[in-house]
């Protein structure tokens, strides 16, 4: 085997493999040998039938597997002589073969870069602790009984007002032309809630049950579908129903119907499922510090493959969710939230995500390098775990959830990387200086990225390359905060 490098830039690294025409005939007669021994023909005992015939009925087929056998072994053997540790599958290409001469092929292939981690002495962070106090939880039980909120007739029938429901059917015109997506039946109505367009509640305010109302609106103009923005709709309105809500305390009988012994049993419950949000929160706020810095300080040449996977992989949720916004815009029943990176020129988007790839990458080849030499691994115990957490997110399907985990070990290599990149983050937690400060869960929950109390509220958001996954107010690209970076 002769091979020739014949380009080296970066990462990347090319190369000419020539294999002699004499080792593919070996190859070939070898196999064919192999097969001579183990094919039954006509007229021939086993191992007897001539290499003419043999070679006459799976030449063909032998030298297809001969030629990609050899490009392997071949391609695999230039990278290890040489040290070559590839970030992905190399780029093969025959360029040279007939029957009897040598095979020629190039060989394009990224290199993964060499990582040397930094001290991760000096990194200093911060960790937010909020306490789950009685203040907390008695909130908490009241956000449960409101959930619990019901709404009945009142006892003396009276006109509607603010935080009643009413049942209504309607009717509306736009144009004054009826439009059936503006018609709906038995809708149950919570006045004040806001979810009908401006003014739509407000104006059946006062109504009794039994009433005829129209009601006149007008569409924002920002309204998602453009034939209603803007313009003036009537409704014909007919109330059904005023009901009134009746408000369902904290004590034993709401925990009961819960499925709780008593009321103390619901408030350990809801202290316990407090505390687990707070921890799981201030870990995450811990983690985001820790990856912005490193990927502020860490810097090194990414392979452009690995970067175009990522990017790519970003880029169908982001298409996905520009598709789903054009499908409702003009839905008048669809209530969007305003994404303003929806309504950005491709190219910039493209741009921006681009670079939270390119982010993402790095910072798995630093979680990835750290584990390596510092030996990091994953337990059985810890993949158990994993495939119990993931079997108990589908209540009634656990067995075949972890059938499933028996039957496909890709699927449990899926669950390393996320265990492996907790492992290493902690392994750099325990080495960096790290400070606790005590706040409010209001601040331990808020964007790090939104403005801060008292700022202006239309500055916007800190979006530097990789300081923010791709996850917006449409949830278009929603990335959990550990999937950040993938240590594999």
């Amino acid at each position: 085997m002769q091979v020739t490098e014949t380009s080296n830039e970066g990462l990347r690294r090319e190369f000419k493999v020539v294999v002699p025409a004499a080792d593919i005939n070996d190859r070939v007669n070898s196999r064919l040998t192999q097969l001579g021994n183990q094919v039954r023909l006509p007229g021939f005992r086993p191992g007897k039938v001539p290499m003419s015939i043999l070679r006459q009925r799976y030449g063909r087929s032998v030298m297809g597997e001969v030629l990609e056998l050899a490009v392997n072994e071949t391609s695999q053997t230039t990278m290890s002589e040489r040290g070559i540790r590839p970030a992905l599958q190399p780029k093969i290409e025959i360029t040279s073969f007939d029957e009897g001469k040598d095979l020629e092929y190039t060989m394009a292939v990224e290199v993964l870069p060499d990582v040397v981690p930094g001290d991760f002495s000096d990194i200093e962070l911060e960790r937010l602790k909020a306490e789950a106090d009685d203040a907390v939880i008695a909130d908490a039980l009241a956000k449960i009984a409101a959930q619990q909120k019901r709404f009945e007739a009142p006892k003396k029938a009276r006109a509607a007002k603010l935080g009643d429901q009413v049942l209504i059917d309607f009717e509306g015109q736009l144009d004054g032309v009826k439009r059936p997506e503006m018609a709906g039946q038995d809708f149950e109505l919570e006045l004040g809630s806001n979810r009908l367009i401006p003014g739509f509640e407000d104006q059946l305010v006062g109504v009794k049950a039994g009433a005829d109302k129209t009601v006149e609106v007008t569409f924002p103009e920002d309204y998602p579908a453009k034939d209603f923005a803007g313009k003036s709709a009537v409704f014909e309105v007919k109330v059904k129903e005023v009901r009134e809500p009746v408000e369902v305390p904290v004590d034993e009988d709401l925990a009961k119907s819960l499925g709780f012994d008593d009321l103390e049993a619901l408030k350990a419950a809801v202290r316990r499922q407090t505390e687990s949000e707070f921890e799981n929160a201030a870990r995450q706020r811990l983690k985001r510090q820790l990856l912005d810095q490193l990927a502020e300080r860490e810097i090194f040449e990414v392979p452009a493959g690995m970067v175009d996977l990522e990017f790519n992989t970003i880029w169908q949720q982001i298409e996905a969710a520009r598709r789903h916004h054009l499908e409702t815009k003009d839905d008048p029943d669809h209530h969007h939230e305003h994404d303003p990176d929806l309504d950005k020129p491709e190219e910039e988007l493209r741009a921006e995500y681009r670079a939270i790839a390119e982010r993402r990458v790095r910072l798995g080849l630093l979680l990835s390098e750290v584990g390596r030499l510092n030996n990091i691994q994953i337990t059985q115990e810890e993949l158990n775990r994993a495939m119990i957490a993931e079997a108990r997110r589908y209540p009634g399907q656990e067995r075949q959830v972890l059938e499933f985990f028996q039957k496909n070990p890709q699927a449990i290599d899926n669950l390393r990387a996320p265990i492996l990149e907790d492992k290493v983050v902690d392994f750099i937690i325990e080495q960096a200086k790290v400070t606790e400060r005590t706040v409010s869960p209001e601040e331990l929950f808020r964007d790090p990225d939104a403005p801060a109390e008292g700022e202006n509220a239309k500055k916007p958001a800190k979006k530097a390359a990789g300081t923010k996954k791709p996850a917006t107010k449409a949830k278009k690209a929603k990335v959990d905060e550990g999937d950040e970076a993938k240590a594999e």
